[in-house]
């Protein structure tokens, strides 16, 4: 074969880590459960971890799914509002979105909600799983209209569905590939996976995302996954980063 010229040789196109810009430090952490305990603890790392280093703003970024399968729910969605109450970003995940129908009296969903761990949020709520179990959908239905808190379930309709920051696009599932941002829906962000997962193309942004557990932070060239499992792995997981820089904490 005869080597083309140096002058005629294609040369890579250099490419710029992503970069959340160097003035600001985000923390985002990956799918609660209701594990109220896991989050406490994270969150007491973060603040070690960012008085140790140079000041400057610092930002919580919440992927979503904070409620179901875990034995606290009601309580992260009571830290959730307080984080956001002093500048922390919550966003909705598809467990808020069934939570919120459910809340809201709507008993279609309940057979769904049942089966993603839905009882478990119930009984953070006051209602023991073993009476749930003997209820049909309407009464559930009912129950959850009287005894959840409103604030809660206003508060877990009112996330957000994504936030950009610098080069990172952080939402819950994921994005519908090929598609600009402006033109996502909102079930795909909640919802979507293997079309996501699978595909390698560069997005607009790097995107960090929850929604699909994984043992450890799984890191692709166009996205980063932190859930983790905690409400069965016991490792609730926070993705750091400033400027281009990322690192990441963990529990136990």
């Amino acid at each position: 074969m005869i080597a083309l010229p140096s002058f005629l040789r294609r040369k890579p196109v250099p490419t710029e880590p992503p970069s959340v810009g160097e003035d600001r430090r985000v923390y985002a952490i990956g799918d609660i459960h209701g594990r109220a305990d896991l989050l406490e603890s994270l969150l007491e790392r973060i603040k070690a971890d960012n008085a140790a280093r140079d000041p400057v703003a610092s930002q919580i970024v919440l992927l979503g799914d904070l409620v179901d399968r875990g034995p606290d729910s009601a309580r992260v969605i009571e830290m959730a509002m307080a984080l956001a109450a002093h500048g922390g970003h919550c966003l909705k995940g598809n467990h808020e979105e069934l939570f919120v129908r459910a809340a809201r009296g709507d008993a279609r969903v309940m057979p769904h909600f049942r089966r993603m761990g839905g009882m478990a949020t119930l009984a953070s709520y006051g209602l023991e799983e073993g009476v749930s179990a003997d209820m049909d959908d309407a009464a559930l239905a009912g129950w959850m209209l009287a005894h959840i808190p409103r604030a809660h379930v206003d508060f877990a309709d009112s996330l957000a569905d994504f936030v950009e920051i610098g080069d990172y696009l952080f939402v819950h599932a994921g994005i519908r590939p090929g598609r600009p941002l402006t033109a996502q829906h909102p079930e795909d962000l909640r919802w979507i996976r293997a079309e996501f997962l699978t595909d390698r193309r560069p997005h607009s942004h790097m995107v960090v995302h929850g929604h699909s557990i994984t043992p450890d932070v799984d890191e692709r060239p166009n996205r980063i996954g932190i859930d983790t499992g905690a409400y069965v792995s016991g490792r609730l997981t926070a993705l750091a980063l400033q400027g281009s820089a990322r690192w990441r904490l963990q529990t136990p």
